[in-house]
């Protein structure tokens, strides 16, 4: 074959197409995989992280221990084992090295509650990372109530609301830019079931016959 005809066939060959289009889409093909996994990894772990503030909610909400002779009494060291198992059931999400949780207890201001303000009794957290409550601190006496603006909780005269808010410092799978936040946050809000004894020791609303350490924030 002399050149001319050699140059001819090789402009009308075609067998180098199908490798040419796979490398300029690899790329695309490769990209669409990882954001597809990162995002559905995000939805899963954010899912896992609003049923621990729920599961927290709800389970302090019913915890207490129970006498013939008074209201049930909540205890630090109740509060302790709450947050303990709140990790154990986060499993491999670390949430003692990787988030933060806050437990808040809402109550009014007076009972009956005339004025419509409401206190954080108490507040205890949980989990190495530093976040400090978006709707109030312990000590806080003249809230309209605890949560996004539009969706905030009141608690009943002569009762109380548990908050809890999550903090967690996403772990990606390939990269942080395919997902909305680095950080995920949920809270949920139940209220206490029991007529429970508010006061505590010296007023605090939480006892500690037990004297260990408080999950102070």
């Amino acid at each position: 074959m002399n050149g001319a005809r050699f140059l001819e066939a090789l402009r009308g060959g075609e067998c180098g197409v199908a490798a040419m289009e796979f490398a300029l889409a690899a790329p695309i093909v490769l990209a669409m995989f990882l954001a597809g996994a990162e995002v559905t990894n995000y939805a899963v772990t954010k899912m896992r992280v609003s049923q621990v503030a729920l599961h927290v909610a709800d389970n302090a909400s019913r915890i207490g221990t129970h006498s013939l002779l008074t209201s049930p009494q909540i205890s630090e060291a109740q509060i302790n084992d709450l947050l303990i198992g709140a990790n154990l059931q986060a499993g491999n999400l670390d949430l003692v090295g990787r988030g933060r949780v806050i437990v808040s207890s809402l109550e009014p201001v007076a009972n009956p509650n005339t004025t419509s303000r409401f206190k954080i009794h108490w507040q205890r957290c949980y989990g190495a990372k530093s976040y400090t409550s978006t709707y109030g601190v312990q000590g806080a006496t003249d809230l309209t109530g605890m949560g996004p603006s539009g969706q905030t909780v009141t608690a009943p005269d002569g009762g109380g609301v548990i908050f809890v808010e999550v903090a967690y410092d996403y772990r990606p799978l390939f990269s942080a830019r395919f997902v909305p936040s680095s950080v995920i946050k949920d809270i949920a809000a139940m209220t206490v079931r029991d007529d429970r004894d508010y006061d505590g020791n010296s007023g605090t609303g939480l006892y500690n016959k037990e004297g260990v350490t408080a999950s102070s924030c």
